[in-house]
């Protein structure tokens, strides 16, 4: 598996010489013009989600290989091979296993590493968790049991596709839909559908990716009542709010991401306040935070910035893997408008919130190479997160 140090627009520059292509060549093949290659690959751009998408697909690359694999912490490359192993015995249980509620002690401590973007400590977590759930589930054969199981496998999830780690992604989700079927379970399989849906959105298979989330609100309008239902149709519509706002057809992508927004908050409202559900954030502040990014997506970065004039008080309370990347996409708005300082400022309000997402987010990464290419001159904030983030000026 290929792996990367790079952010992601000097990634692109990388990948590009080595498939033998010129500027003009990768841009005319990807319906992208010359002058934004250009200023990407030199650092005056940020290079977006959708078009690392569209620059991908003439190289034969998913958008996830061309922001860049990022390699595993120092130490993790044993536990990395632990939990592969353990993916890969998903019906081999363990003659003994922990309790119960050792159990949802060890998992409740994994969602805590999650939230706060400790991808170390979850990593080396993982491996014994999804052992001990696995046999916990085949041996007990309860719905509490097989959805127990299901959320460790979200979370593997989670942190494969935060590295973009895309075939370990793919497989946790496949071993996740599993686990909630073994017994009737619609609100996880919603969660199931929200992080398969995921897995298209790294691969820039947006469309399918649409049809996965739509699908699944469906069945859960179907299936489910009350508070559940809420929850499931609001976690669906944000994956399907982010999914839209990066389709090549903007006027298609505008459309949908308007949809699913208004879908996404009125069913908030239902939740009420934000709560944790199977290691998800649902409520109206997380509702507000996808919002935003999607209007970056949208490139209508003075919108997102209009969503709230005091972005810190918007985001309290919410856990840092909500409240940095939403600095990290604020930042991308301020870019977008030529207010270099305020993105400077947000992205490091990201990074002390979660110091390991610096490595690991390509967005954020990306933001801090051109922001740090525009300030031409270093100053100690730019000099505190280039060693933060591992980035060369």
């Amino acid at each position: 598996m290929s792996t990367t140090e790079l952010p992601p627009g000097a990634n692109l520059a990388a990948l590009r010489k080595a498939h033998g292509l010129s500027q003009a060549q990768l841009a005319r093949k990807a319906s992208v013009s010359l002058s934004l290659l250009s200023k990407i690959e030199v650092g005056d751009r940020a290079l977006t989600p959708a078009v690392a998408s569209a620059l991908g697909k003439p190289m034969g690359l998913s958008m996830a290989e061309v922001l860049g694999r990022t390699t595993v912490a120092r130490g993790g490359k044993r536990p990395l091979a632990e939990l592969r192993a353990a993916l890969r015995d998903y019906d081999l249980p363990q003659p003994q296993t922990a309790s119960g509620q050792k159990l949802k002690t060890t998992l409740a401590t994994a969602s805590r590493h999650r939230k706060h973007v400790e991808v170390d400590k979850l990593l080396k977590l993982l491996p014994a968790l999804l052992r001990d759930a696995t046999t916990e589930a085949h041996t007990e054969n309860t719905p509490e049991g097989w959805m127990l199981l299901a959320d460790v496998y979200s979370h593997v999830y989670w942190l494969a596709a935060r590295h973009r780690w895309m075939d370990m992604a793919e497989l946790a989700v496949a071993r996740q839909r599993w686990a909630v079927e073994q017994r009737p379970n619609p609100l996880g399989r919603a969660v199931a559908a929200r992080d398969r849906a995921g897995t298209y959105l790294n691969f820039g298979d947006i469309e399918r990716g649409l049809n996965i989330v739509d699908r699944a609100i469906s069945d859960a309008e179907r299936e489910l009542s009350g508070t559940d239902r809420d929850i499931a149709v609001c976690i669906l519509n944000l994956r399907g709010m982010t999914l839209a706002g990066r389709l090549g057809d903007k006027g298609e992508a505008k459309k949908e991401a308007a949809r699913h927004i208004r879908s996404a908050l009125a069913a908030s409202v239902g939740v009420g306040k934000d709560r944790d559900v199977h290691g998800l954030t649902v409520g109206p502040q997380n509702a507000f935070a996808h919002q935003l990014a999607t209007y970056v997506d949208l490139g209508r970065p003075r919108d997102a910035l209009a969503l709230t004039d005091d972005l810190t008080a918007a985001l309290a309370g919410l856990p840092p893997t909500r409240t940095a990347p939403t600095y990290i996409n604020a930042a991308r708005a301020q870019l977008d408008i030529g207010d270099r300082d305020g993105a400077l400022e947000n992205l490091s309000r990201a990074w002390g919130v979660a110091p390991q997402m610096a490595r690991i987010h390509p967005m954020g990464r990306e933001v801090f190479r051109v922001v740090s290419s525009l300030h031409r001159r270093s100053n100690s904030e730019i000099l505190k997160l280039s060693k933060l983030s591992g980035i060369a000026l």
